[in-house]
């Protein structure tokens, strides 16, 4: 509902564009009340108010927006519970502040994993009190994506975006590019094709597993065969499968890659590279029942650290970028409005399964 009606008295007339940028929509999850003070909010923000400049009245405002006088009061009270308004006999309601607000800050994740807790554990640390953050999970479907980003209930002051996809990827700039100018923030991987002001905190998969892996290729060379886990339709960069074929060709394994460990036939002299973090249990499981010894007969990599790794059997050797700094990196993007493109560094930890 977007019914605009302005009396013409003189502090109507200052409040007019005030109440032009508020929109309450009816059908929002989001309580009309909070709808109403976070529109007020933008407004000062926007300078469209300043401090010392007279709000209408409550019986005014719910008469312009045609919302409950009970709906304005709450709004209000909200607003100067936080200080950001005051009032005052014969003065009425004003703004009293323009302090730095709380930031708003939409998270997109495209799945629950331990590593991506990590990141969004660490932005939120660093953050503190200076923001509130909602979480969305769209499951590495840009569909989804989209429709999340066109539901959204209110304005963010930045958008958080994991864009890793498992099916169409060529709707990916179009889907991002809903996402308001200058607010958006990558991590992971860049979008091709995406322009605009947009920073981003991202891995360079081709390199840093090339790297990663060259870095432990001496306790590597008791393996003939290096294969790679990679399913099929996995949202993971396929960037990753070129560093390690060119790490494979540069220093003489034998490799392939495997889309399926169901099919996978376990055969001592082989060192396993593996993503998903579900293949990891099925792969022990596999090398259990042929009776080889994980990091003498068989060797284990996994991709991406988390706590648990470094107790499973001893230690299992991960190659992972450091998702704590990922998180750090991108508080300080968002806290200092700074536009950055960052190279997150990578690591490996060689434990008992190599």
């Amino acid at each position: 509902m977007e019914t605009l009606i302005l009396p013409s008295s003189p502090r109507s007339v200052v409040n007019a564009d005030l109440i032009r940028s508020i929109r309450i929509n009816d059908f929002s999850a989001t309580p009309k009340y909070i709808q109403l003070a976070e529109a007020i909010i933008e407004a000062i923000k926007s300078k469209i108010v300043v401090v010392g400049d007279p709000l209408p009245s409550i019986n005014d405002l719910s008469y312009q927006l045609q919302i409950a006088r009970d709906t304005v009061e709450k709004g209000y009270r909200k607003l100067r519970n936080e200080e950001i308004i005051a009032s005052s006999p014969g003065k009425g309601y004003f703004v009293a502040s323009e302090r730095t607000f709380t930031l708003r800050i939409a998270v997109f994740l495209n799945k629950l994993s331990a590593h991506k807790k990590i990141v969004y554990d660490a932005l939120a640390e660093e953050l503190g009190a200076q923001a509130s953050i909602d979480l969305f999970v769209y499951n590495s479907d840009i569909n989804y994506l989209r429709t999340l980003i066109q539901g959204l209930s209110r304005n963010y002051d930045n958008y958080v975006v994991f864009p890793y996809f498992k099916d169409g990827r060529d709707k990916a700039v179009e889907v991002l590019q809903l996402i308001p100018q200058g607010k958006l923030l990558l991590l992971g991987h860049a979008v091709e094709g995406l322009n605009g002001s947009v920073s981003g905190v991202y891995e360079n998969c081709e390199k840093d597993i090339y790297e990663a892996l060259s870095s432990i290729r001496v306790p590597l060379s008791k393996y003939g065969r290096m294969k790679l886990v990679f399913p099929d339709h996995s949202d993971y960069p396929r960037a990753i499968i070129k560093g390690f074929y060119k790490f494979c060709q540069d220093y003489a394994f034998e490799h392939s890659l495997v889309d399926s460990l169901r099919s996978e036939h376990i055969k001592e002299g082989t060192c396993y590279l593996n993503l998903v973090e579900d293949d990891l249990v099925y792969l022990l499981d596999k090398v259990s029942a042929k009776g080889l010894e994980v990091g003498r007969q068989v060797g284990v990599i996994s991709y991406n650290e988390t706590p648990l790794k470094k107790f499973i059997l001893n230690g299992i050797t991960t190659v992972s970028t450091d998702f704590k700094l990922m998180g750090e990196f991108a508080a300080a993007a968002i806290s200092d409005n700074l536009k950055i493109k960052l190279e997150v560094p990578f690591y490996t930890i060689l434990r008992p399964s190599v």
